[in-house]
């Protein structure tokens, strides 16, 4: 089993600040259509194929793996991601919440396994030595939030 976690301050010392609706939106963005949001090239296919009103569908290529998920969303605070297919199982959250000091942060945890692998072999703990790498999940959250500030900076969000 793997389980990682990372949280960023969503408004750094010398960044440009973001409000929590505005962090938010960047988030659902990113939910929809990965592509821009995660480091270049990591993301080339990200298509919703289904929506309601509680959750999302969508097909993606990431890290040259096709899966799909379903993603739910707790507005304004937690979007979840359910790997329905693909190498992973589990589930992944990108979560926004104000520390102790009221300063907004943004949280990124999973619990995931590697289908077909064995629990805790030499896949699973490559993986998790990449989730919790500085090129794992926590450059993913920076690159979110790096994009969150350009298009709010282009009047788009």
């Amino acid at each position: 089993m793997i389980y990682s976690t990372a949280t960023v301050p969503v408004n750094p010392a010398g960044e440009t600040r973001l409000t929590r609706a505005e962090a938010w939106a960047g988030l659902e963005l990113k939910a929809r259509d990965a592509r821009e949001f995660l480091p270049p090239n990591l993301c080339t296919r990200c298509e919703v194929v289904e929506e309601s009103a509680s959750h999302i569908v969508r097909e993606a290529t990431i890290a040259g793996a096709d899966l799909r998920e379903i993603i739910t969303f707790e507005p304004g605070s937690k979007v979840t991601f359910f790997q329905a297919t693909g190498p992973r199982e589990g589930a992944i959250i990108n979560e926004l919440f104000e520390d102790e000091t009221g300063a907004l942060q943004l949280r990124f945890y999973c619990y995931l396994g590697l289908r077909g692998k064995e629990p805790n072999g030499p896949e699973e703990q490559a993986e998790q030595a990449q989730f919790d790498s500085d090129k794992g999940y926590k450059a993913a959250l920076l690159s979110t939030l790096k994009r969150t500030r350009e298009l709010v900076g282009e009047g788009r969000l």
